[in-house]
């Protein structure tokens, strides 16, 4: 298991953006990595503003329409900046766990008829195998005991509060819907639990 291996900061440095000026920090323990963007002091004062994002290069890089990891992202970004603190954890979780070849392995399934958890399960995955147990320990490191969470998946509200950290509220993330992601986002709200209020 993950949270039983030692966490330990490899990289801090200045991190500008055109969202605002971060510090990045650079995790690892020993079987994962993770990056955190971190604003403002988030020990002391009301529980901050917290995002676990999982890398999407199709979506946060390529901006592709099929999803709305990028479109996610940002507004976790600029409403971090807004608040002038609080904490963005990216973790290599692509495709939900599955990796990059395999997600477009997925993609091509969609292609065919097959919505995003039966693509995963018919290459043999789970519908999601993601796991935040580092994200919990990283939080942990920073000293912060309580997060007002930007999320729409229940799970990660439940993985927090199982690594120690107590979630005071939960942020809902949500996006204009597009026609291209109407199917998928109905997707994650009936099969996966995903809190998407007018989807």
């Amino acid at each position: 298991m993950t949270h039983s291996l030692q966490l330990s900061k490899v990289a801090e440095a200045d991190f500008p953006s055109r969202f605002g000026h971060f510090r990045i920090f650079g995790f690892s323990n020993g079987a994962e990595e993770a990056v955190a963007l971190k604003m403002g002091d988030l020990e002391s004062g009301p529980p901050p503003l917290v995002r676990i994002h999982s890398q999407c290069l199709t979506g946060d890089v390529f901006h592709s329409l099929r999803c709305d990891c990028r479109a996610q992202l940002e507004l976790a970004l600029k409403s971090i900046a807004a608040e002038g603190r609080g904490l963005l954890i990216y973790e290599n979780q692509e495709g939900r766990g599955i990796g990059l070849l395999n997600k477009l392995r997925a993609y091509e399934l969609q292609d065919q008829g097959a919505d995003t958890v039966e693509a995963n399960e018919q290459l043999g995955f789970e519908a999601d195998l993601r796991g935040y147990e580092l994200a919990g320990a990283i939080l942990r490191f920073m000293g912060i005991g309580a997060v007002r969470l930007m999320s729409n998946n229940p799970q990660k509200i439940g993985a927090l509060e199982r690594a120690g950290v107590r979630v005071a509220e939960r942020v809902p993330c949500l996006v204009e819907p597009l026609e291209s992601t109407e199917d998928y986002l109905r997707t994650k709200k009936e099969k996966l639990g995903h809190l998407l209020d007018g989807v």
